[in-house]
């Protein structure tokens, strides 16, 4: 006679403090750095969330009888749709002249961090299908009347289909990011391209070496507690000038780039020995991940160098697979990051919505899918 399943106990915590580091890295955050504990417990811990950004933990736990954490979602109440970058004021509107309250809403999502990965965490030892549907159904139970849905942002394949066999609405979305396709070095990767595109690569980065900088590659834990102050003053003054509200405070950076070390990588410019700019990436076992750019004054072609090609160079001598360099920026596409679908699921609380955002995101899935493939037109490569 077979024993049923193991019956589990819903937990829900607005800190990530009150889980253990080592068990909840157990369920991915150990291979993903933005999945990490350490991550998301030092957003926080060092103000980068709450109620002046309208950002609210309440993660997700399920528990086996004997305590063992066997699922999770990191996920978030929020009351505004900022830093999510899947964009839904149109949504928000036909609730308010429905007179509806769109917010607060449930999002799992990393803040302030539009890249792809798992929502649905599950114990490398347990049935992962069960988990990640479990994990739904919990989340959907969640949203109960008090908020007027939950999304589940940027998700890997196997969560996406997950939420496909679970009738959750999918939305398409459309990134640019370069594959890894066994080159030896940057030259082999350029070897593809068309002459054009080729030539206009390498005279960006000639101009980077004529204007006499230098570049330079630093890890997390090599990165003293002076150079994070001024990557801060970097990173608050892109935000100021172009994206709106910088959320992330210089010790969430010191802490993080400490304890994710090798995960953690600077590109750092000088100019006769002055930092000038850096970018900021993180890298999971296979992915780098560029996340943030500032610079003390423009200097010609070294956007470029410091945030995709350096990027590049550092994926192909690592063996990583892939690079993904941020939402948005078609000029990426000429400098081999092709036009890449992303994926949410979305569930809504009032019944009378479900099909007209199901129909929205079904049409919206085929215009997405056709500029994707008008998009690759663009594409440097000769094939």
């Amino acid at each position: 006679m077979s024993e049923g399943p193991v019956p589990l106990e819903l937990q829900l915590s607005d800190q990530l403090d009150a889980v253990s580091a080592q068990e909840w890295d157990r369920l991915g955050g150990d291979k993903n750095p933005f999945l990490s504990h350490v991550f998301l417990s030092a957003l926080e811990r060092h103000d980068c969330l709450g109620a002046k950004f309208g950002w609210y933990p309440r993660h997700l736990l399920l528990r086996e009888p004997d305590g063992t954490l066997v699922a999770a979602l990191p996920q978030y109440a929020k009351t505004n749709n900022y830093g999510e970058f899947v964009f839904d004021w149109a949504w928000q509107q036909a609730w308010e002249r429905a007179g509806l309250n769109y917010y607060p809403k449930l999002v799992s999502s990393i803040p302030y961090t539009p890249a792809t990965g798992q929502r649905l965490l599950v114990h490398p030892e347990r049935d992962a299908r069960v988990l990640r549907h479990t994990l739904i159904q919990q989340a959907i139970e969640h949203v109960g009347s008090r908020f007027s849905g939950v999304h589940f942002l940027f998700t890997d394949e196997a969560d996406t289909a997950a939420m496909r066999e679970a009738g959750l609405s999918l939305r398409m979305g459309c990134q640019y990011h370069w594959r890894n396709q066994g080159y030896r070095d940057f030259e082999d990767f350029l070897a593809g391209f068309s002459s054009k595109k080729r030539k206009n690569v390498k005279r960006e980065r000639r101009r980077v070496t004529e204007q006499n900088l230098v570049l330079k590659r630093l890890y997390g834990d090599e990165i003293s507690d002076e150079l994070w102050q001024v990557f801060h003053g970097f990173y608050m003054d892109t935000f100021e000038r172009k994206y709106g509200i910088p959320t992330l405070t210089e010790a969430f950076f010191r802490e993080t780039g400490r304890a994710l070390g090798r995960q953690v990588l600077m590109i750092l410019a000088e100019d006769q020995g002055e930092p000038v700019a850096a970018a900021l990436c993180y890298a999971s076992h296979d992915t780098l991940y560029g996340r943030y750019w500032g610079a003390r004054r423009d200097y010609d072609g070294l956007h470029f160098e410091a945030c995709y090609y350096q990027g590049i160079e550092y994926c192909i001598e690592q063996g990583l697979q892939s690079f993904e360099p941020g939402a948005q920026g078609e000029h990426k596409i000429a400098r081999g990051f092709l036009p890449t679908p992303t994926w949410s699921g979305h569930w809504v609380q009032e019944p009378g919505f479900r099909a007209p955002i199901h129909d929205f995101c079904r049409r919206e899935e085929e215009a997405m899918q056709a500029q994707c493939a008008q998009l690759m037109e663009l594409s440097p490569f000769r094939e």
